[in-house]
């Protein structure tokens, strides 16, 4: 699908059609040996990485964020710039604060029911971190890794009115972000195009509505794979964000539902194995790899299906992306490693 909904916008940048495919597939090659090796590397040793883990993810937050190292597209700077390829530190983040916070449930259990000497600590480490990525800015990852600490925490002990009590006063905060400063501007512009794509159609709501259009003209069975319209520069990018809509339009219905459902055996595996962890920095960490998994899944379908403002999530294992490739083949491995020593 890489391919197929890539090879036009290949053909017409860089005048071969595989090149997006070429890329995606050293990485997939990276990424199954990083899972075969993540598999093998016996999970609890992931203690032992957790400081330095986090400081290196900390580290690379202030690099993307200084001009030279970080490279800036669609006035946002997530990406740093090695030569042979670029990637978001952020890929790196999610895995940091999943690692992070499974370690501190484990050591803070006792207190995770209290405020100050339970949710407190974490909340504040949550906060500088979510502070340096909305600087890129990256609303869409702020929300994926608070969304997934919110369920690691109510797992870890979290009393449901602490967590909502936090997440009405950060709902406010981030509103006046986007109406406010001109940093964060375009963010509305991407919801008042949500609420009415139509109000805009050659300019913020053009993708939204090209998207619909893919998903619309694929009925049940599809136009047929590589047959795909939208992919003919109407769809911006139709390789990353938007490749769901491809799949439908190439796929059809049946198509776009044996993804959900592929994904849903995925999800439900993963909470499986942490449901059956042997001890509790296990059955944490493979709650928050399968969230993290599951909320990307879940928000990058909710903009494709035009019920989700545009947030730049890419479809995990499916759209193109080799440090998300890489990362998401890495959490699956130690998802398998977890489950070699479930009860």
């Amino acid at each position: 699908m890489v391919y197929s909904s890539s090879s036009v916008w290949s053909l017409y940048r860089f005048e071969i059609s595989y090149y997006y495919l070429r890329r995606q597939a050293i990485f997939a090659a990276l990424g199954l040996v990083a899972m075969f090796l993540c598999s093998r590397f016996n999970y609890w040793n992931w203690r032992r990485f957790v400081q330095p883990v986090f400081w290196i993810n900390f580290l690379l937050l202030i690099l993307v964020l200084i001009p030279g190292i970080g490279f800036a597209r669609s006035e946002a700077q997530r990406w740093i710039d090695l030569g042979f390829v670029k990637f978001q530190p952020t890929d790196v983040t999610k895995f940091a604060m999943v690692l992070f916070t499974a370690n501190y449930l484990v050591v803070k259990k006792e207190y995770m029911h209290t405020f100050k000497r339970g949710l407190l600590p974490v909340l504040l480490v949550a906060g500088i971190t979510f502070g340096l990525i909305m600087l890129q800015p990256d609303l869409g990852t702020t929300l994926t890794i608070l969304m997934t600490i919110f369920i690691l925490l109510f797992g870890g002990g979290a009393r449901i009115l602490h967590l909502c009590g936090i997440a009405m006063t950060g709902v406010p905060i981030i509103a006046a972000l986007i109406l406010f400063v001109p940093h964060f501007r375009y963010q509305l512009a991407r919801l008042t195009s949500f609420l009415n794509p139509w109000a805009d159609p050659s300019g913020s709501g053009w993708q939204i509505i090209q998207s619909l259009l893919a998903i619309g003209s694929g009925s049940l069975g599809g136009v047929g794979l590589g047959a795909s319209r939208q992919k003919f520069l109407y769809l911006p990018e139709p390789w990353s964000d938007f490749i769901y809509a491809i799949i439908c339009e190439e796929l059809g219905f049946i198509g776009g539902a044996a993804v959900i459902i592929l994904f849903l055996i995925l999800i439900w595996r993963g909470f499986r194995i942490a449901i059956s962890a042997q001890d509790l920095f296990g059955k944490y960490l493979a709650m928050g790899l399968t969230a993290l998994i599951a909320v990307q899944v879940c928000i990058n379908l909710g903009v494709v299906l035009g019920t989700l403002p545009v947030t730049g999530i890419t479809l995990p294992l499916v759209s193109y992306g080799g440090t998300s490739l890489l990362m998401t083949l890495s959490f699956i491995g130690i998802l398998l490693n977890i489950s070699r020593y479930s009860s």
